[in-house]
C-alpha cells in the first residue's frame, strides 16, 4: 500500500500529525511531509499496513492524503 501527499493543497494545519505522527510530520515550512519520503510538490511512501495513515486522510480538510490500496 502507498500514501500520497499533495503537499500543494497542504494548509499546515497539523491534523494528520495529530492522529499520525508516526508517519506525518511539518516540515520548516509548515506543510505536512511523509516522514522517510523526498520532499516535493506530490509526495508517497510505501506501508506495510495502513494502521494510522486512513485516520490521516479522513481528517485532513483539504483531502491532500490519500491511500492507494
Amino acid at each position: 500500500m502507498r500514501v500520497k501527499l499533495e503537499r500543494e493543497k497542504c494548509i499546515g494545519c497539523g491534523s494528520c500529525m495529530a492522529v499520525c505522527p508516526k508517519l506525518f510530520e511539518l516540515d520548516e515550512h509548515g506543510k505536512s511531509h511523509l516522514k522517510g519520503s523526498q520532499k516535493k510538490e506530490v509526495e508517497e511512501l510505501e506501508i506495510e499496513r495502513i494502521e494510522c495513515a486512513e485516520q490521516a486522510a479522513d481528517v485532513c480538510p483539504n483531502e491532500c492524503i490519500h491511500i492507494i490500496k
